[in-house]
């Protein structure tokens, strides 16, 4: 295809082929394609009109540079500026700020696209997508996106290496091999500033990774909790160390929910550790032997940490101020908005209690005036059963659970929407439901009966076999239970849930949402083949998560104790670090020294070949190229240099044309210098 031809502006363009593409418009498309794809996982976070122009912008670009037309003036590029930091203001209502920033950073690389006519335009996008790469990270720190965003580093730097090889028609291969190999000499010293550069907290503790929609909150109301069953993500992980509790006793309690106002319940105190307010232990009565366990806790909306019943101490969690309260629940001093891993002790033996707080025990016999009349009165007429009437808390908590596991109940994910009076409607008419339901219920029967009861929530269960070493808790996992005041015992944990669907506690065999269509297939196919590659992935996300992004000082202090350090401080570390680093830059300075009289093979063979010109007589200077050369023989010998202008083309040929050699011929050389002394043999004569 001519190039008059390739140059006809006609739309869609023809596509000659990649192969036949001149090398600037192969370049600009690849650089196109990089964007694209860097740009690509911000389509979730961004406004849509930002995706929209940057596509436009794209494929505009991408036109132009098939078709060889040329850029738009500088003011059509104002008005796509002014357009986009207007419809950024129209947005977020300022310029200021992440989402703002970012978004203009996309637009901005976007039409730095169509001003691309220099290398110092194309360092200015390099920059921007790098820095954009780095975004990305703001949002998510999963392996998914740090894969995606390898990719894209790599597509850059094979973008940079083009820039700098500015003749001939080097492969993509060949640009993108180098940038890899550049990368990987690299790595060590990226490993290193990843292992000893201090940290002055969690390595990435700004982005709201893996927040759950769903999952644990500050209140219940009922339904909240089954809507949780269809989320299958990962809410944290725990290695035990030794024997783990049996799955009946893996209670890991959340927020305590004492206050009701007939729809919704809600905790009697602060949601998160008070500030200035020293931390004090509950009054628990422990028995048995301590379990020891570690965690790793995703993010979660809440500043309630669950933990198992009953922890009595955490270590510290880099960047919190963690305390219990008297209901036994964890608290932080603000949300847990990122990945945090910590260790801790509890014992599943325990007693809580007496009450500490004045008001305590009536805030937990309150109920709304007007709510749930129904069951307020059956509650009332079972207490008066001859069995019932004078028994203490525990007798009569027993008493309910037994009728629960007699009375018809069932549990489901899909019990329906309930009314205004939702206890009634569950305790005497449908008698469907989930945990939430039978927790509510419980408690406002005991307090409707003069018993204080509480709601607790957390998780409940595990699946049932650990993934490399970790027991994994998923959303689906939370759950409701209740509490009563039972006198000189202290508060006493009650699940109605295992009355009627032992199941549940015992084997944490949770009810589970209608999968997918593509779960379903695979289950279909092969349900040990869908666990085990869900087990791998998990493994692999969370060796990532132990070792990449909860990579703290702590561990960087385990390195040098590893090392060979044995009480290592900060200043160790610091000096492990320069001089590490100090020893990096001397071997890369002898390897410039060893490396200086290296010349480009290329340039050597064109050397010994000016050489042997000169033995004939005549004149070539360094900087002259082949064709110079060439074309002084044809002029000053005429047909008898002939071979020697041709071997000069063959070798310009050889080095810039498009199917360029990868070395070079030295065949052509001794040819040429035998040429060079016949020549200069019949010259003589």
């Amino acid at each position: 295809m001519s190039t008059a031809a390739f140059r006809e502006r006609t739309w869609p363009p023809r596509w000659p082929g990649w192969r036949q593409l001149p090398r600037e418009a192969r370049d600009t498309l690849f650089l196109l394609a990089v964007i694209a794809w860097t740009v690509l996982p911000h389509a979730s976070h961004l406004p849509a009109w930002t995706i929209v122009l940057t596509a436009i912008v794209l494929v505009w670009r991408g036109r132009l540079a098939l078709v060889g037309g040329a850029l738009p003036g500088r003011w059509v590029l104002v008005v796509v500026l002014a357009i986009a930091i207007g419809l950024t203001f129209w947005s977020y209502r300022t310029l200021l700020g992440k989402e703002p920033g970012i978004t203009l950073a996309v637009a901005l690389m976007a039409l730095k696209t169509l001003e691309l006519r220099a290398r110092r335009d194309a360092f200015v996008i390099f920059f921007l997508g790098f820095f954009i790469i780095l975004t990305h990270f703001l949002y998510s720190q999963s392996l998914p996106v740090a894969a995606a965003m390898l990719v894209s580093v790599w597509g850059l730097l094979t973008a940079v290496v083009l820039a700098h090889m500015p003749v001939g028609q080097p492969s993509l291969r060949q640009a993108s091999g180098l940038a890899a190999r550049t990368a990987l000499f690299g790595a060590p010293v990226m490993a290193l500033l990843f292992l000893l550069f201090p940290r002055i907290g969690p390595l990435w503790g700004v982005p709201q990774d893996g927040i759950s929609t769903t999952g644990l909150s500050n209140t219940m109301k009922m339904g909240s909790l089954s809507e949780v069953a269809s989320d299958d993500s990962i809410a944290m992980r725990v290695r035990f160390e030794g024997e783990p509790p049996p799955p009946a006793e893996r209670y890991f309690r959340g927020p305590v929910l004492t206050r009701f106002d007939g729809v919704e319940w809600r905790p009697a105190g602060l949601p998160f550790a008070a500030p200035g307010v020293p931390p004090r232990p509950p009054l628990l009565k422990t028995r048995g032997e301590p379990i020891r366990y570690e965690v790793t806790l995703e993010p979660i909306r809440l500043a309630s940490i669950p933990l198992l019943e009953a922890t009595t101490s955490i270590s510290p969690i880099d960047g919190f101020r963690v305390s219990a309260r008297d209901d036994l629940q964890w608290l932080a001093d603000r949300q847990v908005f990122e990945r945090v891993r910590f260790k801790a002790e509890a014992y599943t033996q325990f007693t809580l209690g007496p009450p500490r707080r004045i008001g305590e025990l009536s805030e937990s016999l309150e109920l709304p005036a007007g709510y749930n009349p129904r069951t307020i009165a059956w509650a009332k007429s079972f207490r008066d059963d001859p069995l019932n009437r004078n028994v203490g808390g525990t007798v009569f908590a027993h008493s309910l659970l037994q009728y629960i596991r007699k009375g018809g109940y069932s549990y489901t994910l899909a019990p329906g929407d309930y009314g205004r009076d939702g206890v009634d409607e569950f305790w005497l008419d449908r008698k469907e439901g989930f945990c939430e339901h039978f927790a509510s219920a419980f408690v406002v029967v005991m307090r409707a009966v003069g018993i204080p009861a509480r709601v607790v929530t957390g998780y409940q269960g595990t699946d049932p076999a650990p993934v490399d070493g970790f027991y994994v808790i998923r959303q689906s996992s939370a759950h409701a239970w209740a509490e009563f005041w039972q006198t000189g015992v202290g508060w006493v944990r009650a699940d109605p849930t295992a009355a009627v669907a032992p199941d549940r506690i015992n084997r944490s065999s949770r009810l589970a949402p209608q999968a997918g269509f593509v779960a379903e297939a695979f289950d279909t196919m092969s349900p040990q083949l869908f666990a085990a590659l869900r087990s791998s992935w998990e493994a692999v996300n969370n060796r990532w998560n132990q070792w990449v992004l909860n990579y703290s000082r702590g561990q960087q202090l385990d390195v040098l104790k590893n090392i060979g350090f044995q009480s290592p401080s900060w200043e160790d570390l610091a000096l492990l670090l320069i001089g590490t680093l100090s020893a990096f830059a001397l071997a890369g300075a002898a390897w410039a020294w060893f490396d200086r009289h290296r010349i480009d093979p290329w340039v050597r063979q064109l050397e010994r070949m000016k050489r042997a010109l000169r033995s004939v007589g005549l004149p070539a200077a360094p900087h002259e190229a082949p064709r110079t050369l060439a074309a002084r023989i044809r002029e000053r010998i005429g047909a008898a240099g002939e071979p020697l202008a041709a071997a000069f083309d063959a070798l310009e040929a050889q080095r810039y044309s498009r199917a360029s050699a990868k070395r070079p011929d030295r065949e052509l050389t001794r040819r040429f210098a035998a040429a060079a002394r016949r020549l200069k043999t019949a010259l003589a004569r």
